[in-house]
C-alpha cells in the first residue's frame, strides 16, 4: 500500500531528528528511484547515527522505498522546506551539513553530533552532496558561467591592421554593396538570379571597379592590388557575383590584356570594362581539366585565307564549365592546339565570337547550358563546341607566339615548355583571387558562428543559469584554430599579392608555386570552417535565412576552381624538388659538408632529449619553437622526398610512376612548405605592429595557429622523435588554454572583419 504525502510528512513532524535526512533524500530521489548503491549507502549511513532507533530506521527505509516514491508535490514541499535554512554561501556546505541544519531548525534541542562513514565519501557521496547543494540555491557562480566576452584591444585599431592601404577602397564598396539595389533573397529560379548577378556586374562596372587593374588608357587604373581586393570585398556579399565579376573581367580582360598585344588591348579592353562586351575565358575541356597541355580543341591555320579554324574534335573535347557561356558571354578567350601545316605548335590562345548583341549563336557555335549546380547558381557556366569557326588571324593572342605573313610560327621564346608555362604564369592571379575570395566566406561563416556562440545560451551547472555555448571548452575547441588560421592565411595572402604585383622574372616559378600552394590550402581550410561553422550554430545553421547553407556551397567548388587542389599541391612539390636538385647540382664539397654540419647540428640541438621532453610554458609559447618546428619539418619531408624518388628511379622505376608512388608524400612536401610561409608571415606582422594591445592577441593568435599545426600534426613529430609523449600531451593542453584565452577576444576579433548584418545577411546575428 503507497503511502499517503500526510503519512511521508508525519514521518518528519513525529521525529524531528530525521529531517537530517530530508536533503540527501530529495537528491537521491531526483532521479526517481533509489538504486542499490544509493539505498545500501543511505543504510551504512543510519548504522553510523547513535541517535538512531530501529523504529527510525524503519522510517528511513520506507523513505528509500521505491514503491513507496514521493510525488511531485512531496518533493517541492521538501525543497521548500530546506530553503527556510539554506545559507546565502553554500561554502563548505553538504548535503548532511545541510540536514544538520534543518534539524536544528525543527528540533527544540540541539541535533546530536553525527558520523560520515568513511565508505560512503570513498564512493562519491560526498562529490554528489557538494554539488547538489546547488539544487537548493537558484544559481551559483562558476569559471565557465564567469567567461565573456571583453576584448582587450581596439577593434578599429585591428581592422585598420588587415584592412591595411586599401580601408577607403572597401568601405566605399560595402557602402554601395550594403544599398537596397544589391538586396536579394535567391528563390530557385535561376534565371531570375542570372539576370540580377549580371545587373550588379554591371553596375560595378559603371563605378569603374570592373577596370581597375587595366591602364589607364582603357580607362583603367593600372592597379591589380585593388582589383584584387575588391574581389575580396566582394566575397562578404555574394559569390556568385564574385565569380562572374571574376570571369569577366579577371579571366577574360586579363587574358586580353597579359596574352594579347596594343591592338587586341585598344579593340576589347574599354568595353571589356564597361561591360559592353561580356566574354569567357574558355580553357577546361571535360576531358582535360587541369592538364592544360593535354586539351584536344584546334586552331588550324589556313594560308589561303589567313585565317584559323577552331574545331572540336569530339565530344569529350568540348570547353566545359565555361562561366558567362551559357547565356551573357558573346566573345571568348579560347586555348587550342596550333596546327600549321600538319604540324602543332602547341596550346596558344584566341578570341572566338560566340554570339551576337541580341544572343544570337555565330554560326558552327554550339552551347548548352551547364544548369542547375551545387552553388553558385548565379553564373550561367555552359559548355562550349566549335564546329570548324572561322576567325580572322589577327584574332590570335600574340604576345608570346604568333604566325607571321608567311604563316610561319614566330616566338620570342624558343622552348615550347617555357612558352607554354610562361603563358599560364601571367593568369596566375586566379589563383590568388579565389583564395582571398575563399578567405572572406570563413569570415563570413565565422562571424555568424562566434557570435552566435556567444548569443546562444546552453545547459549551465545544477541550480544556475544556462552559460553562453562559446564558454564550452569543446566548442572554443572548433572555432578558436580556425579563427586563428584565418587569421594566419589573411597576412598570407597578403604576402603572396605583393610578391606577385612586384614579382621579378627569375621569381616566377617560386611566385606560381606559392600561388599554387595558398589556393589549395586555403580552399580546403574554407571548406573545413565553414562545415564547422555550419555544425556549430546546430539546427539554425542549417535554415537557409543564415546563410551558412549558400556560403558552404558556393565555395565547395573552391577547391576545383583554379586547378584541383591535390594536383596544385603536387605542382608546388615539383617546385620544392626542383630548387631542391638546383642547390645540389650547385654544391662543392665544402658546402656539401657544411650541409651534412647543418643537419648534425640540427639534431643536435633540436632533438636533444632536453628539447624533445621540455614542457615548459615559456617554450611552448616560444616564436622560435614554432619556428624551428615547421622548418624542420618542411625540410626532412622534402630531403626524403627527394632520397625516396631518386631510389626509385634508380631502381629502374619510370619518373611518372615514382612521382605516382610518392604523390601523398608530395603533397605533404607542398603543405610543410605553405605552413612555413605562411608563419614566417604571421609572425613578421606580430614584430610589426605598433599597438601593443593588438599586437598582443596577434601574437596570441599566431601561437595558436603554430601550436595547432604542429599538434595536428603530432604523428610525425613523434615518429621522427622531434618531440615525445609527454610533450605532445603539452602542447594539447596549451592549445586548450590558448582557445579559452582568445574566446575573450572572439567577438571582437570577429567584428575587426568589419562585415555589417546587412552584408553577413543572417538572421541569427541580427535578430
Amino acid at each position: 500500500m503507497l503511502l499517503k504525502t500526510e503519512s511521508l510528512t508525519h514521518i518528519f513532524t513525529s521525529n524531528p531528528e530525521l529531517y537530517f535526512y530530508m536533503p540527501l533524500l530529495y537528491v537521491l530521489w531526483q532521479d526517481g528511484e533509489i538504486n542499490p548503491l544509493e539505498r545500501r549507502l543511505v543504510e551504512e549511513l543510519m548504522q553510523n547515527q547513535p541517535w538512531m532507533d530501529e523504529k527510525k530506521k524503519e522510517s528511513i527505509l520506507l523513505l528509500i522505498d521505491n514503491s513507496q516514491a514521493p510525488d511531485l508535490r512531496m518533493l517541492q514541499s521538501w525543497k521548500e522546506e530546506i530553503q527556510k535554512i539554506l545559507p546565502k554561501d553554500p561554502g563548505h556546505e553538504t548535503l548532511l551539513s545541510l540536514g544538520a541544519r534543518l534539524a536544528n531548525y525543527h528540533m527544540n534541542q540541539k541535533f546530536p553530533a553525527y558520523d560520515t562513514p568513511e565508505l560512503v565519501w570513498q564512493i562519491g557521496l560526498d562529490i554528489l552532496g557538494k554539488e547538489s547543494i546547488y539544487h537548493f540555491y537558484k544559481g551559483h557562480p562558476t569559471i565557465t558561467g564567469k567567461q565573456k566576452t571583453l576584448g582587450s584591444f581596439d577593434i578599429q585599431s585591428m581592422q585598420s591592421i588587415l584592412d591595411g592601404h586599401h580601408a577607403g577602397l572597401i568601405e566605399q564598396l560595402k557602402a554601395l554593396l550594403e544599398n537596397n539595389q544589391f538586396r536579394y533573397k535567391y528563390d530557385g529560379n535561376i534565371d531570375k538570379y542570372r539576370e540580377k548577378v549580371l545587373d550588379w556586374s554591371k553596375i560595378l562596372a559603371s563605378k569603374g571597379y570592373g577596370s581597375l587593374a587595366y591602364p589607364e588608357a582603357y580607362s583603367g587604373k593600372n592597379d591589380m592590388d585593388a582589383y584584387f581586393q575588391v574581389m575580396e570585398t566582394l566575397s562578404l556579399h555574394d559569390l556568385s557575383l564574385v565569380i562572374k565579376f571574376g570571369v569577366q573581367f579577371g579571366l577574360w580582360g586579363m587574358s586580353i590584356y597579359f596574352l594579347g598585344t596594343e591592338k587586341h588591348h585598344k579593340k576589347y579592353l574599354e568595353n571589356i570594362g564597361s561591360m559592353e562586351l561580356p566574354g569567357c575565358f574558355a580553357m577546361t575541356e571535360t576531358h582535360h581539366g587541369s592538364n592544360v597541355k593535354g586539351i584536344e580543341t584546334t586552331a588550324t591555320y589556313h594560308h589561303d585565307s589567313h585565317s584559323f579554324i577552331i574545331h572540336t574534335p569530339h565530344r569529350q573535347a568540348r570547353k566545359e564549365y565555361i562561366g558567362n557561356a551559357a547565356c551573357h558571354g558573346q566573345m571568348a578567350t579560347v586555348f587550342a592546339q596550333l596546327m600549321i601545316d600538319g604540324q602543332c605548335f602547341g596550346v596558344n590562345a584566341f578570341i572566338v565570337p560566340l554570339r551576337n548583341k541580341d544572343g544570337v549563336l555565330h554560326t558552327g557555335v554550339e552551347i548548352e547550358d551547364c544548369g542547375r549546380k551545387m552553388g553558385l547558381n548565379g553564373v550561367d557556366n555552359g559548355l562550349i563546341s566549335f564546329n570548324n569557326v572561322e576567325i580572322p588571324k589577327e584574332n590570335m593572342l600574340d604576345r608570346f607566339a604568333s604566325v607571321d605573313e608567311s604563316g610561319r610560327f614566330q616566338s620570342p621564346i624558343a622552348s615550347e615548355k617555357r612558352r607554354f608555362f610562361t603563358m599560364l604564369g601571367t593568369l596566375v592571379g586566379g589563383r590568388i583571387g579565389i583564395p582571398r575570395s575563399a578567405l572572406s566566406a570563413v569570415k563570413s561563416g565565422l562571424n555568424i558562428a562566434i557570435r552566435y556562440g556567444d548569443k546562444r545560451r546552453q545547459f549551465g551547472p545544477e541550480g544556475g543559469e544556462e552559460v553562453p555555448i562559446l564558454n564550452y571548452r569543446m566548442h572554443q575547441r572548433r572555432l578558436m584554430p580556425l579563427l586563428a588560421r584565418t587569421y594566419a592565411h589573411h597576412f598570407a595572402l597578403r604576402y603572396l599579392t605583393h610578391r606577385f604585383l612586384h614579382r621579378k622574372e627569375e621569381e616566377m616559378q617560386e611566385i606560381e608555386a606559392l600561388a599554387a600552394g595558398m589556393k589549395a590550402v586555403v580552399t580546403w581550410h574554407c571548406t573545413q570552417s565553414l562545415q564547422e561553422c555550419r555544425e556549430a550554430c546546430g539546427g539554425k545553421g542549417y535554415l537557409s535565412e543564415n546563410r551558412i547553407d549558400a556560403l558552404k556551397n558556393d565555395t565547395d567548388v573552391y577547391t576545383t576552381f583554379e586547378g584541383d587542389n591535390v594536383v596544385l599541391m603536387q605542382l608546388v612539390a615539383k617546385s620544392r624538388l626542383s630548387d631542391f636538385k638546383k642547390n645540389f647540382s650547385d654544391i662543392t664539397l665544402f658546402t656539401m659538408t657544411g650541409y651534412l654540419a647543418d643537419k648534425a647540428m640540427t639534431v643536435l640541438s633540436e632533438k636533444n632529449p632536453f628539447i624533445v621532453r621540455n614542457t615548459q610554458e615559456s617554450h611552448l609559447l616560444d616564436p622560435e619553437f614554432h619556428l624551428a618546428a615547421f622548418r624542420y619539418r618542411e625540410t626532412d619531408i622534402l630531403t626524403s622526398a627527394a632520397r625516396r624518388l631518386k631510389r626509385l628511379m634508380e631502381g629502374g622505376l619510370d619518373s611518372f610512376d615514382a612521382m605516382n608512388v610518392c604523390q601523398h608524400h608530395l603533397i605533404n612536401v607542398g603543405r610543410a612548405y605553405i605552413d612555413r610561409i605562411v608563419l614566417e608571415q604571421f609572425l613578421e606582422v606580430v614584430e610589426k605592429t605598433p599597438n601593443q594591445e593588438c599586437r598582443n592577441v596577434l601574437k596570441k593568435l599566431c601561437q595558436l595557429y603554430a601550436l595547432y599545426e604542429i599538434e595536428s600534426n603530432a604523428t610525425w613529430y613523434l615518429e621522427q622523435g622531434y618531440i615525445d609523449g609527454v610533450k605532445s600531451k603539452a602542447i594539447r593542453k596549451m592549445v586548450n588554454q590558448l582557445c579559452w584565452e582568445i574566446r575573450q577576444d572572439a567577438v571582437p576579433l570577429v567584428d575587426a572583419f568589419g562585415i555589417s548584418n546587412v552584408l553577413l545577411n543572417a538572421e541569427i546575428v541580427s535578430s
